[in-house]
């Protein structure tokens, strides 16, 4: 598998499954608001990867099947991996907005907008 990007997709993903281990992929797919077939992309690749581990409880044979997904070790380090990197951009997009906002000057304040 080729090395994917970090996404917000994926760090939802781990936060969700961490939240509802007995999540469905359709339930996913709604929440994400992405096609169900990425949303089985995305968890198979993450499967993959070791990040998720598939847990299949079947009793009866005739019953539907019912999945656990939990996430590994590796999950949840590459789970904190994402929110440090998620936070450093938020901090620098902040701190760009911020440097913008001086530039321009307080909200009220006169110096900016000229007398006519």
């Amino acid at each position: 598998m080729t090395e994917q990007p970090q996404t917000e997709e994926t760090l939802f993903i781990f936060k969700e499954l961490e939240a509802n281990p007995n999540t469905t992929q359709r339930d996913l797919s709604a929440r994400l608001n992405i096609s169900l077939g990425k949303t089985n992309y995305l968890l198979r690749e993450l499967i993959l990867r070791g990040f998720i581990k598939v847990k299949n409880f079947t009793g009866n044979p005739g019953k539907l099947r019912k999945i656990h997904y939990l996430l590994t070790e590796k999950g949840l380090e590459e789970k904190f991996k994402l929110l440090q990197h998620f936070l450093q951009i938020k901090e620098i997009e902040y701190n760009k907005l911020k440097q913008e906002i001086e530039k321009i000057g307080k909200p009220g304040d006169v110096s900016i907008f000229p007398r006519v």
